[in-house]
């Protein structure tokens, strides 16, 4: 047992260290405690002949919320990490062949658009444009930075703002939407898809979702070295402010006293808190994992239903055929159809596929070999699904094959088994997650005021990462630790006499409040 009590927190996923980062730095004693071997989360890799290869997050976007980190413990994000700018943010390719870059350069985008689709299309993707920053900039603030969802202030803002609410076009699904907007059905479908990066279908998520768009327009990074050098650095950087971190120690238990969480066992260790957070899936505390005190943390509604999984290969190959950029989407022809085989947990035979060119995005992609991360789309599973057999293991790699083959994409050699993980390999390595990448579904309008904040019912027991509010997605899981790090630290001030702490931007906890403010529909 530990000779002090410390702000205990379970996970090491980007939303826990954001955290571990900001209490260590306003001078709390901090311990992680990390199921895993490494830090990171969902930020994870997996093993090939060229080195650890990207298997999680793909994409930096929103520089600004990291470089506030940083800021934050006085360090400079661009001296621990070097991150190139994408011009080319995307490219595109349909099955009749045709391909559209959406470029760093919003002129050269529209370029590009009335190229491939004609002068229309483009002043389609102009106005929808912005309308995407229109809604960013409406509800980043109020939602996105915010720490506590509020309906009547996201009523107030659109009150003021009458054009805002018809941009939102609430009664309408982002797919509703986007056919209303594009003439060009395959325009509709490339911004549909973005309802995927917070695990959900364009066709039940709500319009507002258009607003990732006007996030990525703003700039796509790569890491050198990869996206997990992210997670390395933070923890890192909170160890260097004392922060204690503990791998391969599997949590089995928070145990209260008073109502308060005051305890937090391991296998072979039991660990004095002062608070406790929680970044993992809020689904396994409600269904009793940490134990039968902590299943009243949040109710089912913040949990369920489920967003989407992913079968995702991390590999190393040669790639003959298409001209790859760092990120590549492969469309299928019919996506109605996919996301209703979805909707039903089946699995699609024609998906489409996005595929990321780690050594991509430098001044000259290899010539052989080089590092590949492919994601396909693919329905939660139940929380006690068995391990994936061979047969399902099998028909993904063929499908994703045949899915590449069909574009004019070979692989040598074709990746295998080992650089697999499928939902029930995710709901394994993230407990009671179903396999879910993103936390709670994002669809219908209010499925943002269900996903649970920070603080929890239960006094000292917090939430961070892509289950937590503001959502999924690296940006909005580095907030969430901003949200969570903030409340200790004020609810710590509040209840004892202490002296204040030095909130991170020189805030003291004394003067610090947590101004309740509304949530975003999802994040980006």
């Amino acid at each position: 047992m530990g000779a002090q009590a410390s702000d205990i927190i379970i996970g090491a996923g980007i939303g826990g260290l954001s955290a571990a980062l900001r209490l260590a730095h306003a001078g709390r004693k901090v311990t992680v405690l990390e199921r895993h071997g490494a830090p990171g989360g969902k930020l994870r890799t997996l093993p090939s002949a060229l080195g650890p290869v990207d298997a999680g997050p793909t994409v930096l976007t929103m520089r600004p919320v990291f470089e506030a980190l940083f800021a934050d413990v006085g360090e400079s994000l661009s001296d621990h990490l070097t991150l190139t700018p994408q011009r080319i943010l995307a490219r595109h390719y349909w099955p009749d062949g045709t391909v559209l870059d959406l470029d760093a350069d919003p002129a050269q985008s529209a370029a590009n658009v009335e190229a491939a689709f004609g002068t229309r299309a483009r002043d389609d993707f102009l106005r929808f444009s912005r309308r995407a920053q229109r809604l960013y900039d409406g509800f980043d603030a109020p939602m996105m930075q915010a720490a506590q969802p509020s309906l009547m202030q996201v009523a107030g803002r659109v009150l003021r703002d009458p054009g805002l609410a018809r941009a939102m076009a609430p009664m309408r699904s982002l797919a509703g939407m986007l056919r209303q907007e594009f003439a060009e059905p395959r325009l509709a479908q490339l911004f549909g898809r973005y309802a995927t990066y917070v695990g959900g279908s364009p066709y039940a998520s709500p319009a507002i979702l258009g607003l990732i768009w006007h996030a990525e327009s703003q700039g796509v990074w790569r890491i050198e070295g990869g996206m997990h050098r992210l997670a390395a650095t933070l923890a890192r950087l909170a160890e260097a402010r004392g922060a204690e971190f503990h791998y391969g120690a599997d949590v089995t238990g928070i145990e209260f006293a008073s109502g308060r969480a005051c305890t937090v066992r391991t296998a072979t260790q039991t660990h004095q808190a002062t608070s406790v957070l929680f970044n993992g899936d809020p689904n396994a505390l409600r269904t009793g994992t940490l134990g039968p005190e902590a299943r009243h943390a949040v109710p089912a509604r913040a949990t369920l239903p489920r967003s989407l999984s992913a079968n995702v290969l991390a590999f190393a190959a040669k790639a003959e055929g298409p001209a790859l950029a760092h990120h590549t989407v492969f469309f299928n022809s019919d996506p109605e159809a996919e996301f209703r085989a979805l909707a039903r947990g089946e699995t699609y035979p024609d998906p489409t596929l996005y595929i990321c060119a780690q050594d991509h995005g430098i001044s000259a992609p290899p010539e052989g070999p080089q590092r590949f991360e492919i994601i396909m789309n693919a329905a939660p599973c139940p929380a006690d699904a068995p391990p994936s057999s061979q047969m399902d293991q099998t028909t993904c790699l063929t499908i994703i094959r045949d899915t590449l083959s069909r574009h004019g994409l070979r692989l040598t050699p074709a990746p295998g088994a080992d650089a697999l993980t499928t939902p029930q390999m995710f709901n394994h390595l993230f407990p009671q997650s179903h396999g879910s990448l993103y936390g709670r579904s994002p669809h219908g309008m209010m499925a943002a005021f269900a996903r649970p904040t920070a603080r929890t019912r239960l006094p000292g027991l917090y939430l961070a990462g892509g289950g937590a509010h503001p959502g999924a997605g690296l940006p909005m899981a580095t907030l969430s630790g901003r949200h969570a790090a903030e409340a200790i630290l004020t609810d710590r001030t509040s209840t004892s006499p202490s002296r204040p702490m030095v909130m991170p931007g020189g805030m003291s906890t004394a003067s610090a409040t947590m101004a309740p403010a509304p949530s975003r529909s999802s994040d980006s």
